[in-house]
């Protein structure tokens, strides 16, 4: 009989459907999940939420085989380890969002009606219906960054209210945003033109700190910013500035940490919660019954379909996967933000009986907002909830390429082509186009500008980087004779700032400069 250990309130469904199936089940959320481990060391699985699975825990237990995060952030669970300890992790994606999505339509509507602070007035004896003068959700502009399964729920929630919602998602296609009835903008269009802001983004490098105070500048005067996403995405200081300067209203529902405490966005949120998001009973029993019944499904019948560290199979080199999304990321860097319709993929000599599972990691290099440990399955069911279309190619070993990937993205108004391949252990981009034979490491800051040819371009490039402090460290400089267009390839010490690339652009008259670190 194999035993589940569950240190966390989760409903007791899941217990209920472990037992019924068979298994032993420990459910106890008064102790630690390290305490609990030590005293049931032939457990095979553990099922949390927020509690952390750390490379101590995954020792004490020599038979663990499965660890199941009932929610669809896994962050609290050290997946690397655990691959290496050969421990499959799982998520339950979507069984928290509807609680998500219901969560900032609360807070926009308490915000506008002022419910916290005239809830206090009138137990206090007060009648202060003046001071409470409120505005209405009905008409009102929404922009939502991010359309995942919570950002789609939120936007159908919103549409009871008659409001015309921007979105921002950089994998969505145009007509899967028309059945979605939202409007694709870029982030700068909706801080400008949204009555409200709602954030469902992922906090990684790219999105770290990325509302700032120019963003805030965009906003109306009295616009309403919530975020139920991450703590990290939002600059604190900028939002400071901004309160005043805009009577912004700020709605927080994420923390650095979740703990007792005193919290850094007192002073600026009007509306403040304890990460309640997922925290409703049916989202607490929907997560309870997936992770239950994820668990069944895995031991009965061998379903892996949500297990977000899986490894490779044999006879693959897992750095061709690492390869395909860096790939994917340079591809989608060179189209600029422009909405993907179709995916094309060829993997030559060997690769090619690997293709499904190069699928998840280019989904994850062309957006932050998918897992590449997901499955194939995964990518797809996300690629096909955008509008994009994956195909992949039959090959012709006959050109010689050996082991390589090329990647192809097509928009509605154009394309990008690239292909590379690992050479001693190095992952090296050899095209990009018709600029061929690039053999450029992947690894670090590049520069990437793209010109009519003429001389003296790469010095001017390279002039205006040295002003700003930046070393070169690689330089490649191939030619499209077709199109007389140049692309200089440029390896620096840090990245180059945006605001630099678009002086450069500007100064050499560049066709495409953007940048790509790794």
């Amino acid at each position: 009989m194999k035993k589940v250990l569950i240190p966390t309130k989760l409903d007791k469904e899941v217990s209920r459907i472990l037992g019924d199936a068979g298994f032993a089940v420990v459910q106890n959320p008064e102790k630690t999940v390290a305490d609990l481990a030590a005293e049931n060391t032939d457990a095979e699985v553990i099922i949390v939420r927020s509690e952390k699975v750390t490379p101590e825990i995954m020792d004490k237990l020599p038979s663990l085989r499965l660890v199941v995060r009932a929610g669809a952030g896994f962050d609290n669970i050290d997946t690397k380890y655990a691959r290496r300890k050969n421990v499959d992790v799982m998520n339950t994606p979507g069984a928290n969002s509807n609680g998500v999505a219901e969560e900032v339509v609360a807070l926009a509507l308490a915000a506008y009606r002022k419910v916290v602070p005239a809830d206090i007035s009138t137990r206090a004896g007060k009648w202060e219906k003046s001071k409470f003068m409120g505005r209405e959700l009905t008409g009102k502009t929404v922009g939502i960054l991010g359309l995942g399964n919570i950002g789609r729920l939120l936007a159908k929630r919103l549409s009871g209210f008659e409001v015309k919602i921007l979105a921002f998602d950089p994998v969505l296609s145009a007509d899967k945003a028309a059945q979605l009835g939202v409007k694709l903008c870029s982030v700068e269009e909706i801080f400008s033109q949204a009555d409200i802001v709602s954030l469902h983004i992922p906090e990684n490098d790219s999105t770290r700190g990325m509302v700032n105070g120019k963003l805030l500048s965009l906003m109306k005067k009295g616009a309403m910013l919530i975020n139920c996403a991450r703590a990290g995405i939002v600059d604190e200081e900028a939002i400071r500035a901004a309160k005043a300067e805009k009577e912004l209203i700020f709605c927080n529902d994420v923390y650095k940490k979740d703990a007792e405490g005193e919290k850094s966005v007192a002073d600026i949120a009007d509306i403040m919660l304890p990460h309640l998001g997922a925290n409703t009973k049916e989202a607490n029993f929907l997560a309870a019954k997936r992770a239950a019944d994820q668990t069944v499904a895995y031991f009965k019948d061998g379903v892996t379909t949500c297990v977000v560290n899986k490894g490779v199979p044999d006879g693959m080199d897992e750095k061709f996967q690492t390869l395909a999304s860096l790939l994917a990321g340079v591809a989608a860097s060179y189209l600029g933000g422009e909405q993907i319709r179709r995916i094309e993929t060829s993997f030559y000599g060997k690769l090619h009986a690997f293709g499904k599972w190069m699928l998840a990691p280019i989904t994850g290099g062309i957006s932050k907002d998918f897992d590449p440990y997901l499955s194939a399955a995964d990518a797809m069911e996300f690629l096909k909830a955008r509008g994009i279309e994956v195909v992949d190619r039959e090959v012709d070993n006959e050109k010689h390429y050996g082991e390589s990937v090329t990647i192809d993205l097509i928009t509605t108004s154009g394309s990008v082509s690239v292909r590379g391949t690992l050479t001693e252990n190095q992952l090296l981009l050899s095209r990009i186009n018709k600029f061929d034979k690039i053999y450029l490491d992947l690894t670090g800051n590049h520069l990437f500008v793209e010109y009519s040819d003429a001389a003296g371009i790469i010095g001017k490039i390279a002039s205006l980087l040295g002003a700003n402090s930046i070393n070169i460290i690689d330089i490649r400089a191939p030619q499209d004779l077709e199109q007389n267009h140049s692309l200089a390839v440029i390896k620096t010490n840090v990245p180059v700032p945006a605001a630099l690339i678009e002086q450069i652009k500007a100064d050499v008259k560049a066709v495409k400069a953007f940048s790509f670190s790794c």
